[in-house]
């Protein structure tokens, strides 16, 4: 098993090579370690009643904030690519997912849930599917290959009605998301209580996760003008007790224009080096889950080996003290039987059956016993025969009872786990630390990693 997994996976490995990245590449082998239908880490663990979740090959990053904040205008300026419609007017009436693939593409609600399985759950908020989009690009500008990017609608006060809860499903996605990037426009709805409202509720759970901009800044009017709208957004923010803290930091960015230059300082690159870190941090963490997993079914391999060992074992014994009672139950009545059978007998017939001195061994052993049987009435006798019987008949209930034993691996069996146990140990383990050390090489040097 473990030598054509080995041959396999470096075919794999090494089809996948070209033009990846070096992060990309990790992130697809550790996805393909645990979806191979045949060896992968989810198919060995289900065999031992462990369930694992693959993790993802690319990090997921949404945007929220109130309308016409630049969230398009963003996901356009990192791919390079026009993919997003922006505008004064509300463009983004859903949630459009932009995503790198091979070919241009366009998928609806449908096609949207199909590709990503794990965002299924949405379907169950009433109004979402019909509003669910998928744009594919073929761009690998910065590290757009390892991002999904999840374009959320503008949030707007008032009389506008959204066709689902867009609240909750802000809220819903905060919870699968990686990253979450607010952006504050400077033109007046920064300051939209329900993205304060829903920026306030992803902050009780997700606090290490979001991020907060302030966009567009070069229509901010001066420097001047920019710290007021700056000062009035981190006075409504600070309001909320969950966003007061220490360390809040609120970078100005803007989409660059070279036909418009600004004085404004631009810290858009900011938001670049951020989803840079969250990529670096899903890396690592992919690698520490593929250990930990890698660990647990190794545990529960060894558990399962260990337990069928002492199954085995008590099997034994109930077998052995099944036999035992059953032996006993059927010797009482054979005693007993032989007991009368030797009384009816006369003493010529048992000295030429055994011999004078038989005869006489086997006379000073019965005696007791026949002493007593002569001291018993008739029905007293007949009393303790009955009470021989069923005390046999006990026994021999007994020994069915205990006999039953519990079911065990078979040769086959057996041999499969511990097939499974060597590809984990020195298959998976060891493909696990030749990816940590790419990553690491990436960083420092074979000298600072001790190779």
């Amino acid at each position: 098993m473990s030598g054509k997994i080995k041959s396999r996976s470096a075919a794999n490995s090494d089809s996948i090579t070209g033009g990846v990245s070096c992060d990309e590449r990790i992130l697809r082998d550790c996805h393909e370690l645990y979806t191979d239908p045949d060896s992968g880490l989810i198919t060995v663990a289900e065999s031992v009643s462990v369930k694992l979740l693959p993790p993802r090959k690319k990090i997921t990053v949404l945007l929220m904030g109130n309308h016409s904040a630049g969230k398009s205008s963003f996901i356009n300026w990192y791919v390079e690519e026009h993919i997003q419609r922006t505008g004064v007017a509300i463009e983004t009436q859903g949630f459009s997912f932009v995503t790198s693939g091979r070919k241009r593409e366009s998928l609806t609600g449908n096609a949207t849930l199909h590709l990503y399985p794990h965002f299924k759950p949405l379907q169950e908020f009433k109004g979402v599917s019909e509003y669910l989009s998928t744009e594919i690009c073929t761009s690998r500008q910065k590290r757009f290959s390892l991002v999904t990017f999840v374009d959320s609608p503008g949030l707007v006060d008032g009389d506008m009605k959204y066709p689902f809860d867009v609240d909750e499903v802000i809220l819903w996605l905060g919870d699968l998301c990686d990253l979450i990037l607010v952006f504050f426009d400077p033109m007046g709805q920064a300051l939209c209580k329900r993205t304060l409202n829903i920026v306030e509720s992803l902050n009780e759970k997700h606090g290490d996760r979001l991020r907060f901009y302030l966009s567009k800044a070069d229509e901010a009017g001066g420097e001047s003008d920019r710290q007021r709208v700056m000062m009035q957004i981190v006075q409504e923010l600070c309001k909320r007790p969950g966003l007061n803290k220490c360390g809040f930091d609120m970078p100005t960015i803007y989409i660059p224009n070279p036909n418009k230059p600004s004085r404004c300082v631009n810290q858009i690159e900011e938001v670049c080096r951020t989803i840079e870190k969250t990529i670096n941090q899903t890396v690592q963490n992919t690698l520490n889950s593929l250990e930990r997993d890698c660990e647990l079914i190794v545990e529960a391999i060894a558990d399962k080996l260990s337990n069928d060992r002492q199954t085995t074992v008590e099997n034994r014994r109930a077998r052995c003290k099944s036999c035992f009672l059953t032996l006993l139950g059927f010797s009482v009545p054979l005693a007993l039987m032989a007991f009368l059978l030797l009384g009816a007998l006369s003493q010529d017939l048992l000295e030429a059956a055994l011999g004078r001195e038989g005869t006489e061994a086997l006379s000073l052993y019965l005696t007791p016993a026949v002493k007593v049987f002569d001291s018993l009435s008739v029905e007293q006798r007949l009393y303790g025969c009955a009470g021989l019987v069923l005390l046999s008949f006990l026994l021999l209930i007994i020994a069915r009872f205990i006999f039953r034993t519990q079911p065990t691996l078979s040769t086959k069996q057996k041999r499969q786990l511990q097939e499974k146990l060597e590809y984990v140990q020195e298959v998976v383990k060891t493909k696990k630390k030749k990816l940590y050390e790419d990553y690491l090489r990436q960083s420092v040097s074979d000298h600072d990693m001790g190779l």
